[in-house]
């Protein structure tokens, strides 16, 4: 099945999105797609068979929420975690990405007809060479695209990505680009993987499991929680249009709750270098409008630095895709002599 469909609503779906539409509609819903293996189980197939089900119930799914208005989701693809099972299924996952991957380059006329943007989060390095110059090639075509937004989570966890964030400010910083003082929540969100994200709205998890198996779980602090009682493979557009509904029952109460929270702060003297302490402390001790341009010059002194650091990530991010790239050609050029 095509990663994007563009079959026509019924009636009774197009009442019911209208419906829908007249409350608020989450802008970024994110699904842990959980049962391929015991709705093949259930159903007496190959586990194969159960996740190519569940790759097909994604592009169903798709396909409903952004017919809602939903310009952002998120999936649970592949687990870190996923690397214990059987050496069997596990290679069988891996083939399973290599064909909707490269199905997704075949399809770029039609992902750039609805400007699909696609994101793949994770730690890539832990796939094989083959996967992530896939996966590189398909960031790479997609990237420019902004009408809509689909998060892959490939060899993911919230833990890996957490650690991911600290390895990055602590380079940041024994580089020289950012001072320990700059480190704040809203930079560290900045070096996640869902640094270009905005938090999820909802999130929905199927089987019946009530847990979110180490996703998302610094960004869905203020997400509204659907735990759906349905393997993924049979998951309706009805059980999305349940999980929204529920979202809107809760929209009040969340929004009361986010704008409660306090707002990041810079961080105090006692977290400051010694240096740049004693140059705040002079600059509180100076008179009038010297205190006020001393603090604003030190404010503008961290802003750079931040944004400098922002970009080295940013490059960073460029230059592995590149690399991956280069390798591709390179390998691809190798082949084409041999023959």
């Amino acid at each position: 099945m095509s990663w994007i469909r563009e079959n026509k609503r019924s009636l009774i779906h197009d009442f019911c999105v209208r419906v829908l539409k007249s409350g608020p509609i989450p802008s970024h819903v994110v699904i842990i797609m959980d049962g391929n293996r015991r709705f093949a189980r259930k159903n007496n197939f190959d586990r194969a068979v159960g996740h190519l089900r569940g790759f097909d119930k994604l592009a169903e799914a798709l396909e409903w929420c952004w017919d809602l208005g939903i310009t952002e989701v998120t999936i649970y693809a592949f687990s870190i975690e996923n690397f214990k099972r059987s050496q069997e299924e596990v290679d069988c996952l891996m083939e399973l990405m290599r064909k909707k991957f490269a199905q997704l380059m075949e399809e770029k006329e039609l992902i750039e007809k609805y400007s699909v943007c696609f994101r793949v989060l994770g730690d890539w390095n832990r796939l094989p060479l083959d996967i992530q110059q896939m996966i590189a090639k398909s960031v790479a075509m997609t990237r420019n695209n902004n009408r809509a937004f689909l998060n892959i989570c490939i060899s993911y966890t919230s833990q890996d990505e957490i650690c991911y964030a600290m390895r990055n400010l602590a380079e940041g910083v024994s580089l020289g680009i950012i001072d320990e003082s700059d480190i704040s929540e809203s930079l560290f969100e900045k070096c996640l993987y869902t640094k270009k994200s905005a938090p999820p709205d909802l999130l929905i998890r199927t089987s019946g499991e009530v847990r979110l198996s180490d996703f998302l779980l610094w960004q869905s602090s203020y997400s509204v929680l659907s735990f759906v009682r349905v393997l993924w493979p049979e998951f309706s557009r009805w059980h999305l249009y349940s999980a929204v509904i529920f979202y809107q029952r809760n929209y009040n109460a969340v929004q009361k709750a986010r704008t409660s929270m306090p707002t990041d702060q810079s961080q105090p003297d006692t977290d400051c270098h010694p240096v740049q302490k004693l140059s705040e402390q002079t600059a509180v001790n100076e008179p009038g409008a010297g205190k006020d341009c001393n603090r604003q010059e030190l404010q503008a002194q961290r802003q750079e630095r931040i944004g400098k650091f922002l970009l080295y990530l940013e490059q960073k991010d460029d230059d592995r895709i590149d690399r991956l790239l280069q390798s591709q050609d390179n390998r691809d050029d190798a082949a084409y002599n041999q023959q």
